[in-house]
């Protein structure tokens, strides 16, 4: 379907036009071997279980995860494997380890990926900083994505609400001339509403971007330094957290997911929109030359650079959960908790 999106027109697959039943009858005949069992395995894997494809699981054993896909319903030595048998099983493997698990493997997985089979990414890291990765498809395979634009938790919860979620597709490497039909397929079971047409390059800068800037990393600073600025002018820490994520989360983004930033400030006071659009430019000019810097280092590979070599260290988990930590055990996160106790679906 063409539809133009601020004076550009692009293309976009709907699943009018590639329903559920076209997708199984583009995929009947292939084994799709989702290998890893941790943010996006897991929706990927259960959505296209649900919607009748079918599916194997490959895992290291004895972890966490490997549990976990136990505890789904995979079946071990019929749906549920380790990582080299179902990549040997999985016409379509589907490459959903982290980007350090991906470099680590990809030995393993390479010498399997025979002439006709399919290797799919939700995310275009690999490949686009192959010189990084050493991650380079043979020739004679497929090379496609689909990048939801949500969690695994996202993608599962919309499956299961009988809703889709917006996903961008594409195709690197044609081998067999039926990539195109089998990467919109896969995006359709996979649960995607609709699939927005985009590049391997294109989709790793946007959301090398995007993750550290709007969507987590600036968010995340932007709620720090206002709530550490009210603590300071001696307002309590319910007042300060309550005005800085609680009317955000609960009230304010919710509106704009509904209907865009111009309706979520015609539904606040009149005080409140004029102070907005007030100092809306003064923030937009202050965190413009942030987000130049942000995108000339995904662009170089920098933070593709930064990314591989602190994931790849082996006590890179212990590292993260002391960061993380920190974050819980603050003053304001600490705060959040106790006031998310007091919301009604919280409360025993």
């Amino acid at each position: 379907m063409k539809m133009n999106f601020g004076g550009v027109e692009e293309t976009v697959v709907t699943r009018d036009e590639f329903p559920l039943e076209k997708a199984r009858k583009v995929l009947e005949k292939e084994t799709i071997a989702v290998i890893g069992y941790g943010v996006q395995g897991p929706a990927q894997a259960l959505n296209m279980r649900d919607n009748g494809f079918s599916v194997i699981v490959g895992q290291r054993k004895g972890g966490k995860t490997y549990q976990k896909a136990i505890d789904d319903g995979w079946v071990e030595g019929e749906t549920l494997f380790d990582i080299e048998e179902a990549v040997k099983k999985g016409t379509i493997i589907c490459y959903l380890l982290s980007d350090a698990a991906q470099i680590e493997l990809w030995p393993t997985v390479k010498k399997h990926l025979t002439k006709g089979k399919t290797i799919y990414f939700s995310h275009g890291f690999a490949v686009t900083f192959k010189d990084k990765t050493g991650i380079i498809p043979p020739k004679d395979v497929d090379v496609i994505l689909v990048a939801p634009k949500g969690s695994g938790r996202t993608v599962r919860k919309h499956f299961l609400e009988g809703r889709g979620i917006n996903s961008s597709f594409a195709v690197f490497q044609d081998a067999t001339g039926k990539a195109q039909e089998k990467v919109r397929a896969m995006g359709v079971g996979v649960g995607s509403g609709f699939l927005f047409p985009t590049t391997f390059q294109k989709e790793v800068y946007s959301d090398l971007t995007g993750e550290r800037g709007v969507l987590l990393g600036a968010i995340a600073g932007l709620m720090e330094a206002q709530y550490n600025l009210l603590r300071k002018h001696g307002h309590n820490p319910s007042e300060a957290f309550n005005e800085t994520v609680e009317e955000a989360t609960q009230s304010l983004i919710p509106l704009i997911g509904e209907n865009g930033m111009d309706w979520m400030f015609a539904c606040c006071s009149t005080t409140a929109q004029r102070g907005a659009l007030d100092w809306k430019p003064k923030f937009k000019k202050a965190v413009e030359p942030v987000f130049d810097e942000l995108y000339k280092s995904v662009e170089s590979g920098n933070e593709a650079e930064i990314t591989i070599k602190a994931n790849s260290k082996p006590d890179y988990r212990e590292g993260l959960k002391k960061e993380l930590d920190a974050m819980k055990n603050s003053e304001m996160w600490k705060t959040g908790a106790k006031v998310r106790e007091l919301r009604p679906e919280n409360q025993k």
